[in-house]
């Protein structure tokens, strides 16, 4: 009973300290209450869900940016445009295009395709029906870096994150990933 007890308040203790141990991520990303309007609060079934994605799509970015720097040394960001790129018509993209792709800001892929080209691993070209426009060009030395750098990234994925799927869990998950979330 003395036992029954003491791990009964040791559960207690442990909630608590998970309850207070809120991070300034967490409260960043509304996954705290405090000083909250009530339409502003996740119950919890949402903070588990949006937590364990947070947690998760952070956990599995470090890991690939990790082994990827590691086996090629390129940056998870740089492998993103060179494979957005690749799989573009003529290999090229407008800024604006491979921005949408990559997910970054118009000003964050400029300054990542700038380091493209420094390394030779992407080119500029003007846009000829707009002077202002530019497009990035994936050189033959991204394409080369790019296929050297693939097979062991992707083998990665698979491993990190695709292995821990079912097909009808991957496809699921799909499905509900795919979805249009307003914004």
């Amino acid at each position: 009973m003395v036992k029954d007890l003491q791990v009964a308040t040791n559960d207690a203790r442990d909630a608590a300290i998970a309850d207070r141990s809120c991070t300034a991520a967490d409260t960043a990303a509304g996954l705290t209450d405090r000083g909250a309007a009530p339409a502003d609060v996740l119950d919890p079934l949402e903070r588990r869900a949006w937590r364990a994605f947070l947690v998760s799509h952070a956990h599995l970015q470090r890991v690939l940016e990790y082994e990827l720097l590691a086996r090629s040394e390129l940056p998870l960001a740089e492998f993103d445009v060179l494979f957005q790129l690749n799989a573009a018509d003529g290999g090229r993209l407008r800024m604006n295009e491979l921005a949408d792709r990559v997910l970054l800001s118009r000003a964050g892929v400029t300054r990542l395709v700038d380091r493209l080209v420094e390394d030779g691993l992407a080119g500029r070209a003007k846009c000829p029906s707009d002077l202002r426009g530019s497009f990035a060009v994936l050189t033959d030395a991204g394409r080369t870096r790019l296929e050297e750098a693939m097979p062991g990234h992707l083998a990665d994925v698979k491993r990190h994150f695709l292995g821990s799927f079912t097909r009808q869990e991957l496809e699921e998950l799909a499905d509900l990933l795919g979805r249009e979330f307003p914004l």
